[in-house]
């Protein structure tokens, strides 16, 4: 998939982004297809893959590839617009699509941890320089699951209303479990949990990738400084860009986590990588590739950057 959006990425130029302002009728109508699509598609790949669907070996590994690469490069864009969306019933699906891929945690901890914390010590999700992919998911899958209960718990201290969150995130990959369970037995049960550590991996190493080494400086005051451009790695790939649903262009989500997803733009000022992003996640499964690969673009930030006043 990567060499493949590598060759179409080459075909058309950099589409800019729409401008702020604009109307987009049809974007939340697009989520809302691909949120409730992906709802209908796990059950129905759960039964293809390990059901008596009556497909051949190779063709039960094929629906297993191809269904878990579009949880992690589609569904899991549409997902991650819906948990920002002001509607109500918009940003319960997103979240009821984590939960199905056992993945409820990042409806909390990306909103509540790693907007606010990104590129610090405090954010399970940001990358440290020198980290390989595989000590970063281990830590950022448990630091996320911790951080994301602490900050829903604290805000349940202030104004508890209903089920905890994780409660209900919990019971939704419970039920989406026993259906798996349903419909193919254990072979059902490990290929739904399978599809969904697929997804899940390449969710990981989205975060790893657009935050890895980037940091905030502290202030004289302690704090860190605001989150801006400089603290993600973007990609202007038209091809990626347009199928990630402009998830490539990551920095201007941070600077403006509201805006839709297709009047984000990249920032002049915003650091940039010369790969797509699946290419460029492709990478960072062999970490020496990743570092030696990576390391340039890296000291150019740095160079780029003021010094830290707490040091």
């Amino acid at each position: 998939m990567a060499c493949l959006g590598l060759i179409l990425d080459q075909l058309i130029p950099l589409v800019p982004g729409q401008a702020e302002g604009e109307e987009f009728p049809a974007a939340d109508l697009l989520l809302l297809a691909i949120g409730l699509g992906a709802l209908a598609l796990l059950p129905l790949s759960t039964w293809a893959i390990a059901g008596p669907s009556g497909l051949g070996p190779a063709q039960r590994l094929i629906a297993f590839l191809a269904t878990g690469f579009w949880l992690g490069q589609v569904v899991h864009p549409a997902a991650h617009e819906l948990i920002h969306r002001p509607g109500r019933g918009l940003f319960r699906l997103g979240a009821t699509v984590y939960a199905a891929l056992l993945f409820g945690q990042h409806t909390s901890a990306h909103r509540l941890v790693h907007h606010r914390a990104v590129a610090t010590p405090d954010d399970p999700n940001s990358a440290r320089n020198g980290e390989t992919f595989y000590r970063f998911a281990r830590r950022a899958w448990i630091g996320s699951f911790r951080a994301g209960l602490r900050a829903e718990t604290a805000l349940r201290s202030r104004n508890a209303k209903g089920l905890h969150p994780y409660a209900i995130s919990l019971a939704t990959s419970a039920a989406a479990l026993l259906l798996a369970s349903l419909i193919a037995g254990l072979p059902g049960l490990l290929a739904w949990t399978g599809l969904a550590l697929h997804a899940q991996s390449q969710i990981l190493l989205s975060d790893y990738v657009q935050h890895y080494g980037l940091t905030r400086a502290r202030l004289p005051d302690g704090r860190y400084e605001p989150v801006g451009p400089a603290h993600s790695w973007n990609t202007a790939h038209w091809f990626t860009s347009a199928l990630m649903l402009n998830a490539p262009r990551h920095s201007d989500h941070h600077v403006h986590p509201s805006r839709p997803f297709p009047a984000l733009r990249l920032p002049d000022e915003a650091p940039c990588l010369p790969w797509p992003l699946p290419l460029a996640c492709t990478m960072a499964l062999a970490p020496r590739l990743w570092r030696r690969a990576i390391a340039p673009h890296l000291a150019r930030w740095r160079e780029s950057r003021p010094a830290d006043t707490s040091a």
